[in-house]
């Protein structure tokens, strides 16, 4: 069976074609810039263990024709991998938000649409784009099914303790005001990788996603109890440009004390603090170049986005009342020993041992890097999002 995962940006489409049940990736790809005169296409395939890349630019108007593109490519006699549109039995689409409605995968329905289009308050910035994939591939993929894979889902398994806010009931009964937590697929994805790995079914596990937006994760027994984002996207750690966890009353002194507009402090939070806010770089790999020519304001940011990490670590270790293992994964997580060291750094009292030659071994499958005398195993592994969506797609067509 061969199934298509899309996930539609604002102005990007990445998608992934696997083969399943045997989890083959047979091409992946990214259209960029769509809507902009110089749009981008990179499309690869995999064959017998090879990987073949195409790039073109060229001008994409919207994400039906971005659509359309791909499945151009798809079929393209030189760089395709399939003969017919029909040859794909459904579309995973992944949804940012589901808010309570949605709390496992879901085949979309006309009543579906309509409940992810009511949610677009809570995800104005995500659901819109993830909304408009749906319809696309509704017209350009008519045969297929059609499913909705919920980056909320995963923690809808939160206790009220962790998921309700000390406010007036009605806000949460009338207007869903609550924690739902994002990252949902990926963080579900690498713990269930990690138990595996422990052969624990009821390991309880911390997972953090280092990307350019991060969240961290308290799995118990397979299931989110608590996690770092809550409403929207913006709490908890520190990001590339989101602030992370702050004191609210800052919202209101900037509005009320020094003028500024609800719209303004939106933006600074949203798009101008983090790691952009603190050093004016947002990238890590600049973070870190910037701290090797001796910036302090750099230094700084890549300490207290560590520091940061350390807080929540010991919290859910608290909620979690015990710990077998943390993970760390995405951009940052997987790829930067220095931060992970950084994390890692005077925490042996946790029973956290960091092994320092492990950690700076390079490679790209499940790995551990702590010592063999830590109490809690220190994990490495690759996310795959898109891969998580394709089979939580195919367990739910094929019942």
């Amino acid at each position: 069976m061969k199934i298509l995962v899309l996930n539609s940006g604002s102005s990007s489409l990445k998608y992934q074609l696997f083969e399943m049940p045997n989890e083959q990736a047979l091409c992946t790809g990214l259209v960029d810039r769509i809507g902009l005169e110089h749009s981008s296409i990179t499309h690869k395939t995999f064959f017998k263990g090879k990987e073949s890349k195409h790039q073109v630019e060229l001008a994409i108007p919207d994400h039906e024709g971005a659509l359309l593109r791909v499945t151009e490519l798809l079929k393209d006699p030189k760089v395709g991998v399939l003969k017919d549109n029909t040859e794909i039995e459904a579309i995973g689409h992944r949804v940012v938000h589901g808010g309570e409605q949605f709390a496992a995968t879901t085949l979309i329905t006309e009543e579906v649409k309509a409940k992810i289009k009511g949610l677009f308050a809570l995800a104005p910035l995500h659901n819109p784009p993830n909304y408009l994939g749906i319809t696309v591939a509704e017209r350009v993929f008519p045969q297929a099914k059609q499913v909705a894979v919920f980056d909320t889902a995963f923690h809808q398994s939160m206790p009220a303790l962790a998921y309700r806010y000390a406010l007036p009931k009605s806000m949460y009964t009338d207007l869903g005001i609550r924690a739902y937590g994002f990252h949902g697929t990926s963080h579900q994805y690498v713990s269930k990788k990690a138990s595996e790995y422990l052969n624990n079914s009821k390991a309880k596990i911390i997972t953090i996603h280092l990307g350019n937006g991060c969240s961290m994760t308290a799995v118990d027994s397979g299931k989110s109890v608590d996690t770092s984002m809550g409403l929207g996207p913006m709490g908890g750690l520190v990001m590339g440009t989101r602030a992370g966890d702050i004191d609210p009353s800052i919202i209101f002194h900037l509005i009320n004390e020094r003028g500024f507009s609800a719209q303004e402090v939106n933006d600074i939070l949203n798009k101008k603090s983090g790691l952009l806010g603190l050093s004016g770089l947002s990238d890590m790999r600049d973070v870190k170049n910037a701290i090797t020519e001796g910036s302090p304001d750099a230094k700084l940011a890549y300490e207290l986005y560590a520091y940061r990490i350390q807080k929540y670590i010991g919290a859910f270790a608290a909620v979690l009342k015990g710990l077998d293992a943390i993970v760390f994964t995405a951009g940052v997580g997987e790829n930067d020993a220095d931060m992970r060291e950084a994390v890692c750094k005077n925490m042996d009292f946790f029973g956290i041992m960091l092994d320092t030659k492990l950690n700076r071994a390079g490679n790209k499958n499940i790995r551990e890097v702590n010592k063999s005398s830590s109490a809690v195993k220190i994990l490495v592994i690759p996310t795959n999002e898109e891969l998580e969506i394709g089979q939580q797609t195919f367990e739910l067509i094929r019942k």
